[in-house]
């Protein structure tokens, strides 16, 4: 970028962040009033004495002193009053059943100055109280509800103050707010490598190295988070069918998307290399399973209802997450209905779409419709270890790495062991090539073609296989080349009553 142009972009900045903070009113009355009646940090109650600064109140202050400096207050009263009456054994007490009193020995009784009130007359004394010790006592007891009283009270004449100048404080309140917005925006954008994103009117996502702005911070010191990029449009690739293992970061780069269009949304930067996008209107995502029993909503109800709000609502400028949609049921019903949508995707909506799934069944959709391409989570596999590179990149997966992901989780090596017995026999099962495209590369549909060879086999039915075994062999067994057309209809009435 020139130099001119530069200089010309940071003005551009400087000129609307400077727009916000004309809109703030200094406020400076209102201020001074908060900042001589309230202490910096007041409490969050009444009563506690721990609101207001001493000196705004001279009547809350002698509350809170007699509240709190009561002690002290009696020892200096007590000082006072023998020095006044030349009484030394003169004395301050109080009892829950007479309150505050002076008691003096009877062998004093004619240095009792004439304002003493006699309280009590025991043995070889006499108790008085006097006005002074009768108010004290009266703040004493009831201190902590006037401190209450009247610091609610001079609270709601700074409330009242603060309410003439409420428009300017709204306005201040939305200017900082902005302020704090762009400020964030900037501190991450620069602490983290965002770039700016360019948003016009157009129905394409690029994003180049995108990144997920939550994980990478998580990731270990020292670990870099693997980016990946992102390509879709309306026009040759509004689907990506995106298959691989759990754990190989198929959901991560679902969620890295959306995230890094609503930040661009918003006004932020965003975690990639380079990120372009059109406008879009909503973000649909059916992600996670969660059931919800006290509706008895099973998983898949919840699945289906959240798929279906997404299909009767979303537009060609929407951007739509599904992961693993279908799991929650029947593998034939979950393979169907994940089939069903992608189509009605394409077909009706339009909206661009990332489809993360186990199906590798999918993958036969980028054949059959000119906006499904097909992705799939990159994994090494090397003596029988794997090792996952979260890196989404072209092609399909046929395999899901399911019993490395249970050695991993710590499932018993006979477990193990027996899971991958018989995933090999399934395997070895081939389809006969007159089979449903839809169904060629599942492995549990191609197991039920075929019986699982056994020494101790019997005339029962294997639970893989299918009952059209025999009629398939009839079939096999016709020459069609030597049977005339009558014995050619005969035989297909057979067939047909078989």
């Amino acid at each position: 970028m020139q130099p001119n142009n530069i200089t010309k972009k940071i003005e551009k900045q400087f000129n609307a962040i400077s727009k916000i903070t004309r809109q703030i009113k200094p406020l400076d009355e209102l201020v001074n009033t908060i900042q001589s009646a309230m202490l910096a940090e007041p409490s969050i109650q009444f009563g506690n004495g721990n609101i207001f600064k001493k000196g705004y109140n001279a009547e809350l202050d002698s509350y809170i002193e007699a509240k709190f400096s009561a002690k002290q207050w009696l020892e200096k009263f007590q000082e006072q009053e023998r020095i006044n009456t030349g009484i030394s054994t003169l004395k301050v007490s109080f009892n829950s059943v007479f309150g505050y009193y002076i008691e003096i020995t009877k062998i004093h009784n004619s240095k009792v100055p004439p304002h003493y009130e006699r309280k009590q007359t025991l043995t070889n004394a006499e108790r008085y109280t006097t006005p002074l010790l009768k108010e004290f006592e009266a703040k004493i007891l009831d201190a902590e509800f006037k401190i209450q009283e009247l610091e609610q009270h001079l609270f709601n004449g700074i409330k009242t103050k603060i309410l003439e100048y409420i428009e300017p404080i709204q306005q201040n309140a939305n200017a900082l707010a902005q302020l704090d917005c762009l400020q964030s925006f900037a501190t991450v954008a620069k602490l983290n490598d965002y770039v700016k994103p360019k948003i016009d009117d157009s129905l394409a996502l690029e994003i180049v190295d995108g990144r997920h702005p939550v994980i990478e911070k998580m990731l270990p010191a020292g670990e870099k988070y693997t980016p990946n990029s992102t390509f879709l449009d309306c026009e040759n690739e509004q689907i990506h069918i995106i298959t691989g293992p759990n754990m190989a970061g198929k959901s991560c780069y679902l969620r890295q998307t959306a995230l890094i269009i609503l930040l661009g949304q918003i006004g932020s930067f965003v975690p990639a290399r380079k990120a372009n996008f059109g406008l879009v209107d909503r973000i649909f995502t059916r992600v996670g399973a969660q059931d919800n029993i006290t509706s008895g909503e099973s998983t898949f109800l919840v699945e289906m209802q959240e798929t279906a709000y997404i299909l009767n609502n979303a537009t060609q400028r929407s951007m739509i997450l599904l992961d693993e949609v279908g799991r929650g049921t029947a593998t034939f019903d979950g393979i169907s209905i994940a089939w069903s949508i992608a189509e009605h995707l394409h077909n009706f909506v339009g909206a661009k779409t990332l489809f993360a799934t186990h199906y590798h069944e999918l993958n036969d959709l980028a054949e059959r419709f000119l906006r499904i391409k097909n992705f799939r989570a990159e994994v090494i596999e090397s003596n029988n270890r794997i090792v996952f590179t979260h890196k989404i990149s072209a092609g399909s997966s046929d395999h899901s790495f399911g019993i490395y992901v249970g050695k991993m989780a710590g499932l018993p090596t006979t477990v193990i062991a027996r899971a991958g017995e018989i995933m090999s026999d399934l395997e070895r099962n081939t389809f006969n090539d007159n089979e449903p495209k839809l169904f060629k590369n599942s492995s549990t549909v191609a197991a039920k073609n075929k019986k699982i060879n056994s020494a101790t086999a019997t005339n029962q039915l294997s639970i893989f296989e299918f009952r059209d075994d025999i009629l398939r062999d009839k079939i096999r067994s016709i020459d069609i080349n030597s049977i005339t057309p009558i014995q050619a209809l005969q035989l297909l009435e057979e067939l047909n009553n078989f």
